[in-house]
């Protein structure tokens, strides 16, 4: 049998890579260069929607990197310069928060919680069985009403935390202090028209002099409480050469406001962000869908350090409470 050569060569059809049509890249890039030129802008500042939409640059941030994707496959260097450059800029505004800063100060620890009770629905069995867990030296309660203290009295908070100063009121409007070792009332700050916000100076056993300012700045809805919003924030207290300061609450505000970067400017630190828990999110609470936003936070005099944050669920409060275990410095 004779064998038979066949001649020729197989060719493979070349390969064609995703390629997207650069009007649809820019459609793609566009909204990302927007919101960063926004961000870097500070255009919350205007009001209006811009405040709540502000609260979302981290899933923006992340999100952006598909735009990148689009840009590439679309081959024209100047979408992909553009789409670059926004993810970039977004993420050196958020990605800090992830980064771990080590503590400097020296001083004794204070351990400090806190919680917005969701007009006092928060459960104060699991509140007082956090305050037993984490030992902090003060609790700051948002939205405590007359029945939340009752409530958490029963539960038995009062033995763990036997000195307070409580402006508790209806609906929203009250907040309280709670703590291990005696308080002294100090003269409050908060302009006209929003929640309580009571201030009292806590005697430790050692160390220098401490505050705590238990924070709730009105919810920024519509301009009226935009305006409120940003005065409350204005007036929060800058931190004091002679003592230690520490803002804990519900600042109804995010890293990415202007408004609360101006409060750290004037001396202050953000715990979750020290310690690498700056995307950690906390608002709103126990739905079907995970806690968007990050809104509660423990800010504390720059010569203080953060030593560990965490975020804890409260059944029946639209927020996770937050626990901060700060280091105070060795002196002032």
């Amino acid at each position: 049998m004779t064998k038979l050569d066949v001649g020729g060569e197989i060719v493979s059809p070349p390969r064609r890579g995703l390629r997207v049509s650069p009007r649809l890249a820019w459609v793609a890039a566009a909204p990302f260069a927007l919101w960063a030129a926004a961000r870097l802008a500070g255009v919350d500042r205007i009001g209006g929607a811009a405040v709540a939409l502000m609260t979302g640059t981290p899933h923006v941030a992340a999100a952006s990197l598909a735009a990148v994707l689009v840009a590439l496959a679309a081959r024209r260097p100047a979408v992909i310069a553009v789409a670059a450059a926004s993810s970039v800029l977004l993420a050196a505004v958020v990605l800090p928060r992830a980064a771990e800063t080590a503590p400097t100060a020296t001083g004794p620890s204070l351990r400090i919680l806190t919680v917005n009770l969701f007009y006092g629905s928060g459960d104060a069995a699991t509140v007082v069985d956090l305050v037993r867990g984490l030992e902090p030296d003060v609790l700051t309660t948002q939205e405590l009403t007359p029945e939340a203290v009752g409530a958490l009295d029963a539960a038995g908070l009062g033995r763990l935390l036997p000195y307070r100063h409580l402006e508790d009121g209806p609906g929203p409007s009250g907040s309280g202090i709670y703590a291990r070792h005696p308080l002294t009332k100090a003269p409050g700050f908060a302009p006209e028209g929003g929640h309580n916000m009571p201030r009292a100076r806590l005697a430790l056993p050692s160390g220098p002099p401490v505050e705590i300012v238990d924070v709730h700045t009105l919810a920024p809805l519509s301009n009226g409480d935009v305006a409120q919003w940003t005065a409350e924030l204005a007036a929060l207290p800058a931190a004091s050469p002679g003592v230690v300061r520490v803002l804990a609450g519900d600042f109804n505000a995010s890293l990415d406001h202007s408004a609360l970067r101006a409060v750290l400017g004037r001396g202050y630190a953000d715990a979750a962000d020290a310690t690498g828990d700056g995307l950690t999110t906390t608002w709103p609470a126990n739905r079907r869908y995970p806690p968007l936003i990050t809104i509660d936070h423990v800010m504390y005099d720059r010569r203080a350090s953060a030593v560990r944050t965490g975020v804890h669920t409260v059944p029946g409060s639209d927020h996770r409470a937050l626990f901060a275990e700060l280091r105070l410095p060795g002196r002032l």
